[in-house]
């Protein structure tokens, strides 16, 4: 990993242009300099000249990122915001007690463990997979992702949708993509988990890695230089391309929120038209960050709700029945956000999962 002085050069190209500002979902509620990019250099420039130490303060602020990328996309210097701040917050990690606390509980005897023994007890009541047999089919490599390991919702509802499709599913025991240990500075376990990840991928024959959390999918590409990098597909996506569609037995309004680490949506379209008696209603700023983050909504409880409720409250301008997205953490934000709205006698829409809803509906396959 690059320590915090290998940045040296990248703070320095920040212009102090205030850009960052505009987009900043953090400073937007704020106001405050040092919760945007600019006014974290400022401080990391201050440490790496000696004027300024890596202190619990500075730390705070580090923690007042939701990692959206938003910054980095609009960043005329193109600076690798997030990962100067992974580093800082390694630094601050490694040398505090409540660092080291974390990175005992994120340890794999502690989380490893915890994950392995949640995963044996999904399986016991998941359903048996069916996988084809066709030589044609295409091979996906399932990233299902920690949430699966606890809560398996989602991914029994991929699995009933993959039973009708032309693909094999190949399943593996993935660790954790490390997304979490990354947030909380904890290098050395996302090093391990990554190793792991990268030897059973390896090890695989597949045509697309598959995933149905947009966060995952975007940890496990930073795994690869990016010439080297496999094909990833979501899981929605891939549907939209399959001949298949869903009926519901009612009329639905449906809106979606893109969750920050999904990189486009363009198949949304494509996958809506393949579902009768379903009305799609786009929400005011469907891209904004939901507000929850992971660790940021822990650790900034205030922040996190006054974020989630604006994203709320445009989900219920809409008038959708159901608010649909593709990220466990968002799913989270959303609800949060709408526990905290004013609903002003309006009803409160339903949130799942894009893939869980598709369940819902009756799947048909056309004749060839």
């Amino acid at each position: 990993m690059k320590k915090l002085e290998d940045f040296a050069d990248d703070i320095n190209k920040c212009s102090k242009c205030g850009l960052c500002q505009s987009v900043c979902p953090v400073y937007k509620i704020t106001g405050n300099d040092c919760a945007v990019s600019r006014g974290k250099f400022v401080m990391l420039e201050g440490v790496l000249k000696g004027d300024l130490k890596l202190n619990k303060n500075i730390e705070k602020y580090l923690d007042m990122c939701l990692k959206c990328g938003k910054c980095k996309a609009f960043c005329p210097s193109g600076i690798e915001v997030c990962e100067i701040f992974n580093a800082a917050k390694y630094e601050c990690a490694k040398n505090s007690f409540h660092g080291r606390v974390e990175n005992f509980f994120e340890s794999d005897l502690v989380f490893g463990n915890l994950m392995r023994i949640a995963r044996k007890l999904t399986h016991i009541f998941s359903e048996k997979l069916y996988l084809k047999e066709s030589q044609m089919s295409l091979k996906l490599l399932y990233f299902k992702g920690c949430v699966n390991d606890v809560y398996p919702k989602n991914e029994k509802a991929l699995k009933k949708i993959f039973k009708n499709l032309d693909a094999e599913l190949i399943e593996k025991n993935f660790e954790c993509c490390g997304l979490p240990f990354l947030s909380s500075g904890n290098w050395e376990r996302y090093e391990e988990v990554k190793k792991k990840n990268l030897q059973i991928i390896e090890e695989c024959h597949f045509d697309y890695i598959l995933t149905d959390c947009a966060s995952c999918a975007s940890t496990l590409k930073d795994y690869f230089n990016e010439d080297l990098c496999p094909k990833f597909i979501n899981a929605a996506e891939f549907i939209s391309e399959q001949n298949i569609k869903f009926r519901f037995n009612k009329p639905l309004k449906v809106t979606f929120h893109k969750p920050c680490h999904l990189e486009n949506s363009d198949f949304l379209q494509k996958l809506f038209e393949k579902c009768e008696n379903l009305e799609y209603i786009e929400m005011k700023d469907f891209d904004e960050c939901c507000g929850f983050a992971g660790q940021f909504g822990l650790l900034n409880r205030e922040l996190s709700i006054e974020i989630s409720k604006k994203k709320a409250q445009n989900i219920i301008d809409t008038g959708a029945d159901i608010v649909l997205t593709t990220c466990p953490s968002c799913v989270i934000g959303i609800i949060q956000g709408l526990q905290y709205s004013e609903l002003t006698g309006k009803k409160r829409p339903k949130v799942m999962n894009i893939i869980d809803f598709l369940s819902k509906a009756k799947i048909i396959v056309p004749k060839k």
